[in-house]
């Protein structure tokens, strides 16, 4: 009786918050069942056509879209953020030498970041202050990104260039060389559509951690953290690794495919917590995956999405089961022929979504409110205490 009158006084359990509402918001809503995803209001796919990655980060802190003049200051100022101090780049060094891991590396180096921030001692509830800094991480975190990257591959780190785009002047650190504008542009879009996606795992702690008044290093240090983890990001590392398995059996891909649910392997890249069809995000990649494959004369790795895609969902019939790709089934293949290495698309998903991070953490700390949920006990009760001699 005690056990049934306490299930009835008990409040619900939601286990990880599902189906929880715990904040209002202005910076995205998602529509899964029909595929719509925006940023302000503002639909992604206008988003990823017309504006660039820098209009989306003023977007999502300043909840409008920048006029030019607004639009070349905030240029200006990112591009004034991008270099980091010596200490940074030697921790950098000492990193890649020890064969950290990649998001751990970047874990590492935002956090050391805050060391040299020139407002290290500002108020943590001056919201102005936040978002200075938050512009600060956003502009140093591709650069210590592929410091660490050339480190590890025995060569010397590329200084920031102030000439170019956040994303051409990522792919000019990371690979040496100015990217051309095609190159450039598609990667400017995969940090658009990757920017922000409403309460994820990784943005509500960075919530948490800034509801406490702890400064924003703090908090996108938590978010890198929590989209380490397989559950959160990774997926698209996943989904290469399936179509570099493909290219290299020599099989066709259709039978390829076909073999491989035979065995009851699960293709990565396919299904998503809140869509229910097609993710908007991997329609947009799907498109600029098929211009990259026009510019480089090589269409393979395309042609290997677009098969498995079409049997799964024309054959097999999973979009009618609410299974369809989602953005890391297009962007695995994406950022490959950019000549990313498969171990940094999870770091470059951290590189976009900090500027949803520092927007909800800006967003939520304007009218703050600490996060404290409660936990429903449900240990043992009057547990007697025995001395350890007699237990």
């Amino acid at each position: 009786m005690a056990d049934l009158l306490k299930k009835a006084t008990s409040p619900e359990v939601h286990r990880g918050l599902e189906g929880v509402v715990v904040d209002e918001t202005e910076l995205s809503v998602i529509d899964g069942s029909v595929g719509k995803l925006c940023y302000h209001g503002y639909h992604i796919e206008d988003l990823a056509r017309h504006a660039e990655f820098e209009e989306v980060l003023y977007l999502l802190w300043h909840g409008q879209l920048p006029n030019e003049a607004e639009y070349e200051t905030f240029v200006d100022e990112m591009a004034d953020e991008r270099a980091v101090d010596e200490d940074v780049l030697q921790m950098a060094e000492t990193l890649a030498a020890s064969d950290e891991e990649p998001m751990a590396a970047l874990r590492t180096l935002v956090s050391m970041l805050s060391a040299s921030d020139p407002e290290t001692d500002a108020d943590p509830e001056n919201i102005d202050a936040a978002l200075r800094k938050g512009r600060r991480i956003t502009a140093k975190i591709p650069t210590v990104l592929a410091a660490f990257d050339r480190y590890r591959n025995g060569e010397e780190p590329l200084a920031p260039r102030d000439d170019l785009g956040h994303a051409a002047n990522f792919l000019y650190m990371l690979n040496g060389e100015k990217p051309d504008q095609v190159a450039a542009d598609i990667f400017d879009v995969a940090l658009i559509l990757h920017a922000d996606h409403g309460l994820n795992a990784s943005t509500f702690t960075t919530m948490v951690i800034s509801s406490t008044y702890a400064d924003i290093y703090n908090a996108v240090t938590g978010g890198v953290g929590a989209l380490a983890g397989k559950w959160h990001g990774g997926a698209n590392q996943d989904v290469m690794q399936t179509l570099i398995e493909l290219d290299e059996s020599g099989e066709d891909p259709l039978d390829w495919v076909k073999n491989a649910i035979d065995e009851g392997r699960r293709i990565p890249g396919f299904g998503h917590r809140v869509y229910d069809v097609k993710d908007p995000r991997a329609k947009i990649l799907e498109e600029y995956s098929e211009d990259l494959a026009i510019e480089s004369g090589d269409r393979k790795w395309y042609e290997y999405t677009t098969t498995i895609e079409s049997h799964l969902l024309d054959e097999l019939g999973l979009g009618e089961k609410g299974i369809a790709p989602n953005v890391d089934f297009y962007s695995g293949s994406v950022y490959y022929q950019l000549g990313i290495p498969i171990d940094l698309y999870t770091p470059i998903f951290a590189m976009s979504r900090v500027g949803g991070w520092v927007g909800h953490v800006l967003e939520y700390q304007a009218e703050n409110r600490l996060i404290r949920p409660r936990a429903q006990y449900e240990g043992p009760e009057d547990t007697e205490f025995i001395p350890r001699p007699d237990r």
